[in-house]
């Protein structure tokens, strides 16, 4: 028996055969200590068969061939009587693997890391793939600063060839960046240039951005801010030469060192424009370029006015265009000239508007808010328009959109619309804790697009000792096909405050209903009119003020009128979701009308404007007045007086308790409301991504103003600052808010923490 064996050493097969084997013709090939492999694919790795000679030359690269599989750890060959045998010893499989002692990083995220590199359940275990392994775990963590991270692993044998990997971590403490030196900068002073970059040295809130420590990515981000800063400040020739990173012994410290070359500062000479008149008159284009000779150069100026040049000729379909600034260098005078060379392409319109995600929602919903349109010219305000329109339906959780050419096409594009639909029936709930009434309860359930349709139909249903409410609305906003909308309303509301625990001025039972049109101005624009009755029944009590004595003995306890409404609007937010940007007004007049019992006007005024402080911080200012009296020698009715305090008026203050009181300390309500609020938005620290929830820290004012009042320190302006975070959750938006009045006084109600869920009615 002849035999040539190959256990570990295959490294000398380059130079030489292990054993020297005396050649034979093969007549069959046997395979042995196979268990999970399948004979048939060791023949098929094998660069000889049945008829072949074997020699020392062919049963190395037999050797080889096997060993290249990976399945093996040992291989034998082996000559009985003119029969080839292949004896061999396979490599375990891994039946199982654990991550130990990890606290920064799910476990399944790492598994799926260690998959990526080979080591998974079911796999062949190779000591390579496991020091890769163990490589790519310490890189996890070194990517976070961990630098003193130490990964051990261990290997356990099992039963039928398998394996258990286990991995035990001590991850250390992450590593401080101790210093940042920044060699070479004589324009601007290192505290200038440190307060560009992320990465700082340990402060009071590095426990919160983590920027005190260091990263490959954190750094190179740094390195490209540190470019931008230079390049718009006129220094196009700056350049960074070469960036140190060092650590300590104890790994514990790191110290960052830029070298870098500033050069000199430029300035615009001259600019040019090139390109087809016909397309775009070159007095147009320049009146969208940013910069003028004498100017420092800047990029980003540079950049935002090809921007412009390409966006305006978006609009005429030029959806291809290309924009080029070149430049043209006097090195001696530190100048440069730009020649804006603009090249409009072949003009390209919309072949095929795509819809998807929409899975309950019709398509003909989403396509009516669309302003481009199918075989129409591309233009860039139409698309954005679109989006922005889809977006503010409120019924999707992602509104993505996007253009692609069509192949095969010069002058084809589609539009690719992918909406994430969020639950849009939800169970509206409020609750409040006031030091007065104690838990505050209030509820309701609508579905703002039913059955698909885009339509909304809401309900209010409020049982609570002191409120009982019932209503019902109806919106069709696409009631005709150029979007005139129509609603329908009814009601029911019942006041019974003269409770134990509490004492009213008046009780009061109204119902009735209405209908209600909004006509569209433009797409941001609308206004909105309708007609209603209302019947109201008003019981006094034993706290009744004179006023409301005066005024049943006027009118008697139960009135009817007639109410006519018109109101205007005008929204410009970028999103219903998220807003970063924009603004919304609102305006209503209230009128009773002829043939009423009562004869009276009521106007209210809000506006809101959000705007972008950075990429994750946006400020919102809120406005919300209110004038109201009645007219042919009526009085207002007091029913229909302002009220503020609460969710949405001033946080802290029980709903509807500030303003003008009487001595026994009853809201008496006013004729005059002013309502302010601002605000400062931005995501939880690690959620950033999500936008469906938002921390704010917010200051509000408000008072009402009326006649009457019998204690003279309810009157004038009451504030409140506060934190609340809100969320739009699958049952609804969501907000808690915590404030604190900042002058209250003694006859004030007091309410801290204040919760709603749901849109409230």
């Amino acid at each position: 028996m002849k035999l040539i064996k190959l256990a570990g050493l295959l490294p000398l097969l380059c130079t030489t055969s292990v054993w020297a084997i005396e050649p034979f013709t093969i007549k069959d090939i046997r395979v042995e200590g196979i268990q999970r492999t399948e004979a048939g694919t060791v023949f098929s790795y094998l660069p000889v068969k049945v008829g072949d000679t074997l020699n020392d030359e062919r049963a190395t690269a037999s050797l080889r061939a096997l060993f290249a599989t990976g399945f093996f750890k040992d291989v034998e060959l082996k000559a009985e009587q003119g029969v080839l045998v292949v004896v061999v010893k396979e490599r375990p499989t891994v039946a199982s693997v654990e991550v130990n002692g990890v606290k920064d990083f799910p476990k399944d995220q790492l598994r799926e890391n260690l998959k990526i590199v080979g080591l998974a359940e079911g796999r062949i275990l190779d000591k390579s793939v496991l020091e890769k392994s163990v490589q790519e775990l310490k890189r996890q963590y070194v990517a976070r600063g961990k630098y003193a991270v130490e990964v051990k692993s261990t290997v356990t044998e099992l039963e039928r060839n398998r394996v258990a990997v286990s991995f035990d971590v001590e991850e250390g403490s992450a590593s401080k960046i101790r210093r940042i030196n920044i060699v070479g900068n004589q324009a601007y002073t290192e505290d200038q240039l440190l307060d560009v970059m992320q990465l700082t040295t340990p402060g009071w809130f590095s426990w919160y951005s983590k920027n005190d420590q260091y990263s490959k990515q954190k750094l190179s981000a740094d390195m490209e801010s540190l470019r931008t800063f230079y390049m718009n400040s006129g220094y196009m020739d700056f350049n960074i030469e070469s960036t140190q990173v060092s650590i300590s012994p104890d790994k514990n410290d790191i110290f960052i060192t830029l070298n870098l070359t500033e050069g000199e500062k430029y300035t615009v000479s001259a600019i040019k424009i090139a390109g087809p008149q016909a397309v775009l008159a070159h007095e147009e284009a320049r009146k969208l370029i940013d910069i003028k000779p004498g100017d420092t150069l800047s990029r980003e100026a540079l950049t935002d006015s090809t921007r412009k040049i390409s966006e305006r000729l978006g609009e005429d379909g030029y959806a291809f265009a290309n924009v080029n600034a070149v430049p043209d260098v006097d090195k001696a005078k530190h100048q440069v000239a730009f020649t804006f060379v603009i090249d409009p392409l072949q003009r390209a319109y919309i072949r095929r508007i795509n819809i998807s995600g929409n899975e309950k929602t019709r398509d003909e919903v989403i396509r009516r808010e669309f302003r481009q349109m199918e075989s129409g010219w591309f233009a860039t305000s139409k698309i954005k328009k679109s989006k922005q329109r889809v977006d503010r339906l409120n019924f999707f959780e992602e509104v993505n959109l996007d253009t692609s050419s069509v192949p095969g096409t010069s002058d084809q594009m589609d539009v690719n619309l992918s909406v994430k639909e969020k639950s849009t029936g939800s169970i509206q709930a409020g609750m409040g804790y006031g030091s007065y009434e104690g838990l505050t309860l209030s509820g309701g359930v609508s579905q703002a697009n039913l059955f698909g349709t885009g339509n909304s139909l809401s309900t209010q249903i409020n049982t609570s000792k002191i409120n009982t409410v019932y209503s019902l609305s109806y919106t069709n906003p696409y009631y005709t096909d150029d979007g005139i909308s129509r609603g329908f309303d009814v009601f029911k509301r019942k006041t019974n405050a003269d409770t134990q625990s509490y004492t009213s001025q008046f009780n009061s039972e109204t119902y009735g209903g209405g209908v209600r049109f909004g006509v569209p101005i433009s797409d941001d624009e609308g206004f909105q009119y309708g007609l209603s009755t209302e019947v109201t029944s008003m019981y006094l009590t034993s706290s009744s003020p004179q006023r409301y004595i005066d005024y049943v003995n006027t009118f008697g306890e139960t009135v009817r009128n007639y109410i006519g409404g018109i109101g205007w609007t005008r929204d410009t937010r970028d999103s219903a979701i998220l807003t970063t940007e924009g603004t919304v007004q609102r305006a209503y007049l209230e009128l009773g009308l002829p043939g009423s019992v009562q004869r009276y006007y009521r106007v209210t005024y809000n506006h809101q404007w959000f705007y972008p402080l950075s990429r994750n911080f946006t400020f919102m200012a809120n406005g919300d007045v209110g004038v109201a009296d009645g007219y042919d020698g009526m009085p207002l009715p007091v029913f229909k007086y302002f009220n503020a305090g609460g969710v949405g008026s001033v946080r802290g203050y029980d709903t509807y308790s500030l303003g003008p009181r009487d001595l026994s300390g009853l809201s008496l309500g006013g004729d005059k409301k002013l309502v302010g609020n601002i605000e400062m938005l931005f995501p939880i620290p690690g959620m950033e991504k999500e936008k469906s929830v938002r921390l704010s820290a917010f200051i509000d004012g408000g008072r009402i103003y009326g006649e009457g009042a019998q204690v003279p320190s309810s009157m004038g302006m009451r504030y409140s600052a506060g934190l609340a975070v809100s969320w739009f959750s699958p049952a609804g938006p969501l907000k808690l808010s915590w404030a604190k009045p900042l002058n209250p006084q003694t006859q004030d109600k007091i309410q801290n923490i204040q919760f709603t869920l749901g849109s409230m009615f």
